[in-house]
């Protein structure tokens, strides 16, 4: 049965809140920080690193799972790739109030009311264990 669980924990991606405001919903509801990443998915390198280590690593996934709201901003250029207008119009408005000077990629740390905890300009230069560590302890100052 324990074999089964760690299974299917494996086996559930990480979950992305399209919606910036029922992210802060949620995040005061579970009272728990949103982790907004804004990521170019499809030209920029740095982003797709960050993505392919960090964000999709099983150890980063099962510990949001258990303790982010995440929100990703998403800016691809292709227009194979891009996202619903509504969705553009969501990622827009993030960017001009947290991201005006367009840096890719930038990842926040938020409370449920969207102040800024702390922040990453470009890859995280630590392991993603250390980086884990990191946002770990700010979840429990926030508890």
């Amino acid at each position: 049965m324990k074999a089964l669980v760690l299974l299917l924990f494996f086996i559930i991606p990480i979950q992305w809140e399209p919606s910036f405001e029922h992210a802060k919903v949620l995040a005061k509801e579970k009272n728990e920080l949103i982790l907004l990443n804004f990521s170019g998915s499809d030209w920029c390198v740095p982003c797709i690193g960050l993505r392919k280590e960090f964000l999709e690593s099983e150890a980063f996934t099962a510990f949001a799972n258990e303790n982010l709201i995440l929100v990703n901003a998403d800016f691809p250029r292709r227009k194979k790739n891009s996202p619903a207008t509504e969705q553009l119009k969501r990622n827009e408005a993030l960017a001009e109030l947290y991201n005006p000077n367009g840096v890719f990629p930038l990842t926040l740390l938020l409370t449920s009311d969207g102040k800024v905890v702390t922040s990453w300009d470009g890859k995280p230069k630590v392991s993603v264990e250390q980086w884990i560590a990191e946002i770990q302890t700010f979840c429990q100052a926030n508890k």
